[in-house]
């Protein structure tokens, strides 16, 4: 019975893999490259002015913002200030309800020089070229493309369920889990890339576990709506009322958009006058509490009356989300935060969002992210690529035998090919499409993914036809060239089309533009590396069958 059951696991590990793996694949892809999102934005729109190298200590900025305030706007219901801690927006900006200038993400902003207060006025529009940036990639991995959205977060959902039926069932079925982790034996054909899915597997595990099952609960509302509509509704307002205080409500990824309930209308003041304390003395504690990771914002609501409340803000600090510290606006003393009085679902649910999108991550977390992603990526791709290994052999008795290899191995082989290797190279297209349409083209964000989709179906049916006529190594090396020149020449394109290129990159110390052409020179080399390691096993086949057989006697 105990071996029966691993049978069973097996097969479902294998078919629930196969099945959705592709989509997968795309989704894996796409949301790795999320991780570096607003990084790719910059490189995607090279007209961008470079940040500002020094700042300004936030005391400084917040006294010259709270002055700007309070002679500007000494009635309105409700003051914040951004300190410049967006990995998008390095500015000092300000707030409060009905601005109409600088609108992002449906709220105003002025930009301000934090010693003078004087207004900046930020890059108009029209300087920089419309492009979807690596926001609209992103967004791919969950709402796909050319469907509505909830479409999209629909077929994904399924996918994602059963991939971690897969990996459950791949968890049981392998019983020497801990030991394959320390196995890998190369040039043994099924053997090599069973170790390498096991090894890959095995090696971001938790990591797998936990973007796959976070995925689910992210779009639990629209996976499982009945529990939530029965006891809110079906509207979006009753999905506000659910979790007034969701800590998601400003993030430009959540499809159920709800009010930041700091930038929401204002509970209604007191009315009695009262002078709002100096925002630099509620700081010293913010600071004694947070250490060298100071606010991103600061909010004053009713400033001028008593009952005024100062709430400093760090966005995505932790796993648990938004860290928040609340001050009373006149007497300057903390206060409890209502945020913490939600529910545990609630939280916990927070939480495993904030797991999936690693906001909270510094610089050496997001690389890990990213890596863990790729490892995800390989892992995909080894179980793909296993499943024709382990049948080929089956092929090639057909083929010995006179019959044609059989539709669905080709069918396979093929959508191997064309999205493993043609998708990656259609991702470089669409940044080749960024640099190379006209900056003044209408509906340019809209083509850059016209191109990515039409270079990936051209390489899927290079990798249909060519299968017909080349073995499948031969195939594989070409579309891997076709990624490692994709890669590898992007760089040179930077260089050809901007005056962002690698060298006044690396001369400015911007590490971002940089870090992006850099990125792509490494996957550019990857890829040619693994198209040589596949030309030297074609070859050294080759020479195996040209050998003649050995007789009996030569054997023994």
């Amino acid at each position: 019975m105990k071996d029966g059951f691993r049978q069973c696991m097996a097969w479902l590990h294998t078919w629930t893999g196969l099945v959705v793996g592709w989509v997968l694949f795309f989704v894996f892809l796409t949301g790795t490259v999320g991780y570096f999102d607003e990084e790719i934005g910059r490189w995607m729109q090279p007209e961008r002015r470079p940040p500002p190298l020094t700042q300004v200590a936030p005391a400084v900025g917040l006294a010259t913002a709270q002055a700007l305030l309070a002679a500007e706007q000494p009635d309105a219901a409700r003051w914040i200030i951004h300190l410049p801690a967006d990995r998008d927006i390095p500015h000092w900006r300000i707030h409060w309800p009905g601005l109409k200038e600088n609108v992002r993400y449906g709220q105003g902003s002025r930009y301000i020089e934090p010693v003078t207060g004087e207004t900046i006025v930020p890059q108009d529009r029209a300087e920089l070229r419309r492009t979807g940036g690596g926001v609209a990639l992103y967004r791919m991995h969950y709402a796909l493309h050319y469907m509505s959205e909830r479409t999209g977060v629909l077929i994904v959902g399924v996918c994602t369920m059963l991939m971690l039926l897969a990996i459950v069932s791949g968890i049981v079925t392998h019983k020497k889990i801990f030991t394959d982790f320390f196995t890998f034996r190369p040039g043994k054909g099924q053997r090599s890339w069973l170790d390498a899915h096991n090894l890959i597997s095995v090696t971001a595990l938790p990591f797998f576990l936990m973007i796959t099952y976070s995925g689910l609960v992210f779009f639990m509302d629209q996976y499982m709506p009945a529990a939530m509509v029965d006891s809110y509704g079906a509207s979006k307002e009753a999905t506000a009322r659910a979790n007034p205080l969701n800590p998601r409500g400003n993030s430009k990824f959540d499809p159920l958009f709800t009010p930041d309930p700091e930038y929401a209308k204002p509970a209604p003041g007191l009315g009695v006058a009262a002078p709002l304390i100096d925002l630099r003395v509620p700081l010293q504690q913010v600071q004694a509490r947070w250490g060298a990771v100071g606010p991103d914002r600061v909010s004053i609501e009713h400033p001028g009356q008593q009952g005024s409340r100062i709430t400093f803000t760090r966005e995505g600090a932790t796993v648990l989300g938004n860290d928040r510290l609340v001050f009373d606006g006149s007497s300057g003393q903390a206060l409890a935060d209502p945020q913490r009085q939600r529910g545990t679902a609630w939280n916990v649910q927070d939480v495993l969002i904030n797991l999936h999108e690693g906001m909270f991550a510094g610089w050496a977390l997001r690389w890990l992210y990213f890596l863990s992603g790729l490892l995800g990526c390989a892992m995909i791709a080894t179980g793909l690529v296993l499943w024709t290994v382990k049948r080929r052999r089956d092929q090639d008795k057909r083929l010995k035998a006179g019959q044609s290899v059989a539709f669905g191995f080709r069918l396979v082989e093929a959508l191997n090919i064309g999205t493993i290797a043609g998708l990656c190279s259609a991702v470089a297209v669409y940044f080749w499409a960024n640099r190379l349409l006209p900056a003044d083209f209408a509906d340019r964000r809209a083509w850059e993914f016209h191109c990515l989709f039409i270079a990936w179906g051209l390489l899927l049916l290079h990798a249909a036809v060519r299968l017909r006529t080349a073995p499948a190594l031969r195939v594989w090396q070409e579309q891997l060239w076709v990624a490692a020149l994709a890669f590898g020449l992007l760089p040179a394109l930077n260089g050809a089309t901007t005056d962002r290129h690698l060298g006044s990159s690396l001369a400015q110390g911007d590490w971002v533009l940089a870090g992006f052409d850099l990125t792509t020179l490494v996957f550019g080399v990857l890829f040619a590396v693994t198209a040589l390691r596949l030309r030297r096993r074609q070859a050294n086949g080759a020479q195996a069958a040209a050998r003649p057989a050995r007789t009996p006697a030569a054997a023994a």
